[in-house]
């Protein structure tokens, strides 16, 4: 920092000090020198220095102001001589140079616009601006074509930002008035409107060359329509034509091409010369006709404009050219605007509107962004669109264009509460005010925040807001704080805004919110927001905040973010119903509002999964204290600290504890529970891959049948002790290690007498502990059934339930059928006597892989009975296009192809002897049996199954194959299968491509 100190002469002692220019404020090295050359070196200067160091930025005013005295050569001295006398006109002036540089290299190109700012200065009128405008446009010579009117148009634009900048910031310099927000906004949209003005003008005077002028009418849309413009920003504009009835004939000359012309000549002159405009908002895009009659408007608007199309319509109105036509235009189109709420696809389109709006920024700059981060402008703009197009039809005092106005009228019409209205107005106008002051810099157009490292851009942004240091913190400081607070605010007065009003409407009004909707408009807000049974949704919520006491009042705080919330999951209203179902369940518990008020993560991801899952809430009402698992710890959500050894030691010790058999299967159901409720939280959330779901599954469902078996031995075993050895071999799925949410056990029984035992006894026995097995684990539940099933045993469901090893053996050494061969592919010993379901293996080895392979006649057969599955097994109505079990490319054509292979080959290739799936399809590609690309196909068709297949359960609650068609349940399935949104088509899409590449690939191998 320089600390020279500016000195010519010693102060009297009665006069004030010359300050040095480190108390300036000034950094740069040259700011003594350029004092000295503008003679700001006298103690008649101190005044006129204190005003220059309280600028945004003093050492840039002070360098445009050495550059401004260079400019105007002898004419300098009065400049200068004025400074010493008008305060005014120096806060004006070291404001504005402090403020943008872009205005300070405006100024010094034009330097006797200074003059602009001295005197009595006022904010000129919108007829005042457009005359002003059109006189320049009318009288400039374009004989040398269109572009040569820019030049002119430009700086007539720019000195009319000058003085309205200067306005705007004097304030932080002198104390001269603030100019409010709103009046802000006005000024420059009637700015632009002159600027639109004024390029049409030219424009037509270059086209039409003193011909027939056509008949165009300029709509403003966006800010601009609204008349809450930005000191930079694109003008949203949509243009109007009319045809002209030709005199001469009689006839009509359909003009629009003509106007088509004229328009686009008006976009390259206002481009050049003041601001960018984009009439990109016009029907079908920037790929549809520049310039539309009203009728062909109507026409589009009536049969295929989006959702979003009608909410920019709120801020439509005429700008400039034919104001006849301009006010046709706005009569014939916003009566559809105050109808769109009733549009069969209003909902789903405004929830992808809010979804892109986020999607928008990246994430490593979206605490930066004003505009569009999380607690930024369009937070707010979007939920005031939005209210205004739900209550609109119904309430005309709604029908106004600005957001502010909006607010307002929101809160006197009840929708939102009067307090709720003032602070959200009061946040966008910071943030609104923060943004000019970034614009104003370099007169670009931007919505970003100074990185947090940037010290001296936080400083100027402080100052030129007129941030003023708080005693605990800078300028600077205080306007991170501020910043923090308003975002803040505005999220939660996001979901408040829509949200609030809902609760007082089932209860008693609080203070600051009005008189309150009426139950019509509640109804109307909550269908628009994505509730379909909007009657219901208001019962839960009468019920959830209508009684006295703590939980209602808990309630009544965490019911708005809640709500808003859920209405982003695919099925709000089931959500809805089982948040109240569980919190009335947990009615006595203390923690459960607690941890919701406390831990904003568990909320939020609690709210998801009750709108996407109905497998989950029950589970949840009976394992709650999964519910705090959905906490934040050390290393990520606590759902994912599960270890499936652990889990599966605990179920076994805790069963273990009961002699009863009854009583111990009732244990480690409990602890079942438990972990489904985890497992699926976390799958449903997105925290796990498919393939460990599934071996999670599989771990918890043989940890239950091998505390089932044990205590049915411990039940039934006499004094003498048991009569045989019994293990269960896991068929299917659970062989594989590939359990889905809905899968039954596939299992087999064998036994081997204990010594001095005939085969007879210890079967008999073996059978009752196996019977009792099944029947006490298929006892009827509220929890997800546990069926065991037997009928992959040898003869099927017509054999023997438990056979000795011996016979297994003698079985299948002389009577194995092909499809019995394939079955044991997938044994695998998991319950019981380990090591005699190890030389179960052995035997099973022999006959599923032979040492001179399978025969011909087999594989033959195998093919046989796919073939007659593909044809009888699909059920009756189903679409086997989409049946993740059974349709085409779905899990047994995958599986079958891999098993046919393992028949094929696993005599020559070793890795083949595996029973999972995924991991055979490693092991073919490795061994080159397949193609690698044809391996792959396999692969994601397997996973993009399993992942469906588990979704339908979590979604449905129950055991399905069969995917939905389009509308909520596909949504929410698409989302709990790990799409990345519910966006239930695209999911579909991809499901069928994929199974449809898969299924060429299984044609190709079943076919030889």
């Amino acid at each position: 920092m320089c600390a020279t100190v500016v000195n010519v002469a010693k102060p009297a002692t009665d006069r004030p000090k010359l300050p040095s220019v480190g108390r300036l404020g000034l950094v740069h090295r040259q700011a003594g020198a350029d004092l000295d050359q503008l003679g700001w070196n006298t103690d008649a200067h101190v005044e006129l220095l204190w005003s220059l160091s309280r600028a945004p930025d003093a050492d840039v005013a002070l360098r445009a102001m050495v550059r401004l005295a260079d400019a105007l050569g002898t004419g300098w001295a009065e400049l200068n001589h004025l400074l010493l006398t008008d305060r005014a006109l120096r806060g004006r002036l070291f404001g504005v140079l402090g403020s943008s540089l872009a205005l300070g290299d405006h100024l010094v190109a034009h330097p006797e616009s200074w003059r602009l700012l001295a005197g009595e200065v006022q904010l000129p009128t919108a007829d005042t601006l457009r005359g002003t405008f059109t006189a320049l446009a009318q009288d400039v010579d374009i004989t040398r074509g269109a572009a040569t009117a820019v030049p002119a148009l430009r700086a007539l634009y720019r000195d009319r930002l000058l003085v309205l900048a200067a306005l705007d910031v004097a304030s932080t310099v002198e104390n001269e008035p603030v100019l409010p927000f709103i009046a802000v906004g006005v000024q420059l949209s009637d700015l632009a409107d002159a600027a639109l003005g004024a390029a049409l003008t030219v424009a037509t005077r270059a086209v039409c060359e003193g011909g027939v002028e056509p008949r165009l009418a300029v709509i403003a849309m966006g800010k601009c329509g609204a008349r809450e413009l930005n000191y930079v920003s694109d003008v949203d504009v949509i243009f109007v034509g009319e045809p002209i009835v030709d005199s001469s004939d009689g006839g009509s000359d359909d003009s629009l091409a003509l106007a088509t012309r004229v328009a686009g000549e008006m976009m390259r002159i206002a481009s050049d010369a003041f601001f960018e405009v984009d009439a990109a908002l016009r029907p079908e895009g920037k790929r549809g006709q520049l310039v539309r009659t009203v009728e062909s408007h109507i026409a589009y608007y009536q049969r295929w404009a989006k959702t979003w199309e009608f909410q920019a319509l709120l801020k439509a109105r005429p700008a400039a050219g034919d104001p006849e036509l301009g006010r046709a235009y706005i009569d014939s189109l916003m009566p559809m605007v105050w109808t769109a709420c009733e549009r069969e696809d209003f909902v789903p389109e405004v929830q992808a509107m809010r979804r892109r709006v986020v999607e928008l920024v990246p994430a490593g700059v979206r605490a930066r962004e004003l505009k569009l981060g999380t607690g930024g402008l369009r937070d707010v703009e979007f939920a005031v669109q939005l209210l205004q197009l739900v209550h609109g039809r119904n309430d005309d005092s709604l029908h106004v264009a600005s957001t502010v106005a909006a607010l307002d009228a929101l809160g006197e019409g009840g929708y939102i509460g009067l307090d709720d209205a003032a602070n959200m107005t009061a946040s966008y106008e910071f943030l609104r005010l923060l943004e000019h002051r970034l614009q104003l810099q370099r007169l670009k157009r931007t919505h970003m925040l100074p990185d947090d490292n940037d010290v001296e851009a936080y400083r100027w942004l402080a100052r030129a807001a007129h941030v003023r240091p708080d005693g605990r913190h800078d300028a600077q400081g205080v306007l991170r704080e501020e910043l923090k607070r308003q975002s803040l605010r505005v999220s939660r007065l996001h979901a408040k805004l829509f949200y609030q009003p809902l609760l007082e409407s089932v209860g008693e009004p609080a203070v600051g919110i009005g008189a309150g909707m009426s139950a019509e408009a509640a109804e109307r807000q909550l269908a628009a927001l994505g509730y379909e049974g909007p009657q219901n949704a208001l019962t839960h919520l009468a019920a959830l905040t209508g009684q006295s006491g703590r939980r209602a009042r808990v309630q009544q705080v965490l019911l708005p973010t809640l709500l808003d919330w859920l209405s982003d999951t695919p099925d709000p209203d089931t959500g809805l119903l089982a948040y109240r179902r569980i919190s009335e369940e947990l009615a006595e518990q203390r923690w459960y509002l607690s941890t919701l008020r406390d831990e904003g993560a568990v909320a939020k991801r609690l709210m998801r999964v009750l709108g996407t899952s109905a497998y989950i809430p029950e589970l949840l009402m009976r394992a709650p204290e999964v519910i705090q698992l959905y906490a934040d710890g050390p290393n990520g959500p606590k759902l994912l600290d599960g270890d499936p050894d652990s889990v599966a030691r605990a179920l076994l010790a805790s069963a273990a504890r009961h002699p009863d058999p009854v009583r111990g299967i009732a244990a480690s159901r409990t602890l079942r529970r438990r972990e489904l409720a985890r497992i699926a939280s976390a799958d449903v959330l997105g925290l796990i891959e498919v393939t460990d779901v599934c071996k999670a599954l599989t771990s918890v469902w043989v940890a239950v049948l091998e505390a089932a078996l044990q205590a049915v031995i411990r039940a039934n075993t006499p004094e003498s002790g048991a009569p045989a050895r019994i293990a269960v071999i896991g068929m299917g799925r659970l062989g594989g290690g590939e359990l889905g949410y809905g899968s039954d056990a596939d299992v087999m029984f064998v036994c081997e007498p204990a010594p001095g035992v005939e085969d007879s006894v210890a079967v008999r026995w073996s059978v009752t502990v196996a019977e009792q097995v099944r029947t006490l684990l298929g006892t009827p539940s509220v929890d997800p059934p546990l069926e065991v099933d037997a009928g992959l045993r040898p003869e099927g469901r017509n054999g023997p339930l438990v056979r000795t090893l011996a016979s297994y053996a003698a079985y299948y050494e002389q009577w194995a059928q092909p499809w019995e061969i394939q079955a044991l592919l997938r044994a695998h010993r998991v319950a019981g006597d380990m090591e005699l379901g190890e030389r179960f293996l052995l035997v099973a080895d022999k006959t599923r892989y032979p040492s001179g392979g399978v025969s011909a006649e087999a594989v033959q057969e195998i093919r046989r009975i796919k073939a007659r599955v593909d044809a009888e097994r699909l059920p009756r109505g189903a679409d086997p296009n989409t049946h993740t079990k059974l349709g085409r490319g779905g899990l047994a054509d995958i599986e079958w192809t891999v098993q046919l292979l393992q028949l094929r080959y696993a005599h020559k290739v070793p890795a083949l002897h595996n029973t999972s799936t995924l991991e055979t399809l490693d092991a073919i590609g490795a061994a080159e049996l397949v193609a690698e690309g044809d391996v792959e196909l396999l692969r994601e068709a397997w996973l993009t199954a399993t992942r469906a297949r588990n979704a339908l359960v979590l979604v449905r609650g129950k055991a399905t194959d069969q995917l939905p068609g389009p509308g909520r349940q596909l949504n929410a399935v698409a989302l709990a299968a790990g799409w990345g949104s519910d966006d239930g088509g695209e999911f579909l899409d991809n499901y069928l491509r994929v199974t449809r590449r898969a299924k060429g690939v299984v044609r190709k191998i079943f076919g030889g």
